[in-house]
């Protein structure tokens, strides 16, 4: 069985400023929710809360779930909420698009302020010093470089003809909501400790906070060997026999939420087993942690207790924080896209787990680069999936991540309304994945006007559709051809054999129509053979299945 992310098709309409500042935006957004309902229906509200990371001034949406005869769709790791940060960037892009203006630079005037949050976030605007996200967006410039960065890319595209880079900064803000939640904490007759919770381990690193919780509320009766409790700590998994109001697990806050309840299950028990400790202290003058729970044992205190977390209004929702750099150099003869860099500044509040956390961000940035980047999901007309396994859908590997992969948490001091002051760190990360595709988005748009100047194209080429997944496959299909067309055209004009080659503009790319081909297999130059057959025209070399450049210093047609 198999889901994916929920296709849709989006028409808008925004009012802006010379200045790039946004006034109004109206979305109309079609949901392609397959043949069944699932849990589609909640889909909509995510994509709002995702679309309001920027001061739109006014929004308007009318956002419909439709039911098709493709597979049903179900929900992971950000769903809506992934989709709405994209199509808020791609609003973002076109106006700066239009306006002939750094993107960056209109990003950064729709940045919210707090007055504005109050209005998108009525329930969870928070204080203003809680609004992280001013200042994290200022020293992440300075952290990764970006304005020296953007100086360096520019000058690369200058000299650089078959290379092209590109380098984006993004936003994310998330909208995170503390769900009931129940928690139990058991103490054996020999020390040790059993925790049960109603959330779910996938990786997310529950058990490990929820362990570290329970180890850390315990010492607070201060017994000698309290330090190494957290060795006598196991967390099992729960059933609804043992926990009949477990919930479930989704929204990034469940570890959270967990957190608190073990955290108030063990105050319980600390509680009940003070007064006993104070009194064999008095007797004894110290005693350890295993001789105060077997005299517990022995005068019938009750050594498990549970507690059913349940946030107030005040700590029931929050707004977390973030952004991220990356640079990206996309190959215009092959496709090719290389993720050269990212570096990511995140707000994490105090983390109960700094190497829990730092995992759940690189996690959710990769799991992102797939979807932005690789990962296709195709039916037929029938319906049909077409993509069965690895072999045609391709998802993140080693080589996908980043050369150079920068991530720092920001601790963002106390928040009294949070457990222990912590924020979440298992969604709102992958968002910030969308900007791996507006890097590479800036790069074919550098590779655009290059073509542009050489057709001597009137008119401005910055506007263009790039969709998603912007794959090798997709670039090879508009860009790079187009790029190897319009040279074959100006230097020869005739095409490859004779044959004409005809160059036509289209609302996305620059395609090359071929009378005899089906279509062209780009080879890498560094991947030549050393077998030398077919015809030269127009300073290229063709056989037929590839062509090369005559004056590239790897293709000697000669030998």
């Amino acid at each position: 069985m198999a889901g994916g992310r929920h296709p849709m098709k989006i028409t808008y309409s925004v009012g802006f400023k010379n200045d790039g500042k946004i006034t109004a935006l109206e979305l109309q957004i079609l949901v392609d929710a397959g043949i069944y309902v699932d849990v589609s229906a909640a889909v909509p509200f995510k994509i709002v809360a995702g679309l309001k990371k920027y001061d739109w001034g006014a929004l308007s949406f009318d956002i419909k779930v439709c039911r098709t005869n493709l597979p049903s769709r179900s929900v992971m790791r950000g769903p809506g909420e992934l989709q709405g940060s994209f199509i808020a960037e791609a609003v973002i892009e076109n106006v700066a698009a239009t306006l002939s203006m750094d993107v960056d630079s209109v990003r950064c005037i729709n940045l919210h302020t707090h007055k504005s949050l109050q209005y998108f976030y009525e329930d969870c605007f928070g204080e203003p010093f809680e609004y992280t996200l001013p200042s994290i967006w200022n020293k992440l410039a300075v952290s990764a470089n970006y304005d020296q960065r953007t100086k360096m890319v520019k000058e690369f595209n200058r000299i650089s003809t078959w290379r092209k880079r590109g380098i984006s900064r993004v936003p994310v803000m998330f909208h995170l909501t503390l769900r009931p939640t129940p928690g139990k904490v058991s103490i054996f007759s020999d020390g040790s400790v059993v925790v049960e919770v109603g959330g779910i381990e996938v990786g997310q690193g529950l058990w490990t906070k929820v362990k570290q919780m329970a180890a850390f509320s315990l010492s607070a009766i201060q017994c000698d060997g309290t330090g190494e409790l957290l060795d006598k700590v196991r967390v099992v998994q729960s059933d609804t026999m043992s926990l009949v109001q477990g919930g479930f697990t989704a929204g990034s806050t469940t570890s959270e939420s967990s957190c608190e309840a073990v955290r108030l299950s063990c105050n319980i028990l600390v509680e009940r087993l003070r007064p006993l400790k104070e009194k064999l202290q008095e007797e004894m003058g110290t005693i350890k942690w295993e001789m105060l729970i077997l005299q517990a044992y022995m005068q019938s205190v009750n050594l498990s207790a549970s507690s059913f977390y349940v946030p107030s209004n005040n700590s029931m929702s929050y707004l977390n924080y973030g952004a991220a750099v990356s640079e990206v150099e996309v190959d215009l003869l092959t496709g090719e896209t290389k993720f050269l860099r990212t570096d990511i500044l995140y707000d994490c509040g105090q983390s109960l787990n700094p190497a829990v956390d730092l995992g759940q961000i690189e996690g959710a940035f990769v799991q992102g680069l797939g979807f932005f980047m690789l990962e296709e999901y195709e039916t037929n007309l029938d319906g049909l999936v077409l993509q069965d396994g690895t072999w045609n859908y391709k998802i993140p590997t080693i080589d996908t991540i980043p050369q150079q992969f920068n991530i720092q948490i920001l601790n963002s001091g106390h928040h009294q309304h949070r457990v222990l002051s912590s924020k979440a760190s298992g969604e709102p990360p992958l968002l910030l994945a969308a900007f791996v595709h507006c890097a590479t988005r800036a790069a074919i748009r550098e590779a655009r006007k290059q073509l542009h100047s050489w057709s001597n194209l009137n008119g401005s080429d910055s506007t263009f559709q790039l969709g998603g997944p912007c794959n090798n496959a997709c670039g090879k299909g508009t860009l790079w051809t187009g790029h190897c067309g319009k040279i074959l055209e100006m230097e020869n004009g005739q095409g490859v054999k004779g044959r004409p080659t005809e160059v036509v503009e289209s609302s996305s790319c620059v395609y090359l129509k071929k009378a005899a081909y089906d279509f062209w297999h780009i080879c890498r130059r560094d991947r030549l053979q050393s077998h030398w057959t077919g015809v030269e025209f127009g300073g290229w070399f063709r056989d037929d299945a590839w062509f090369w450049k005559m004056d590239d210093p790897k293709c000697d047609a000669k030998s």
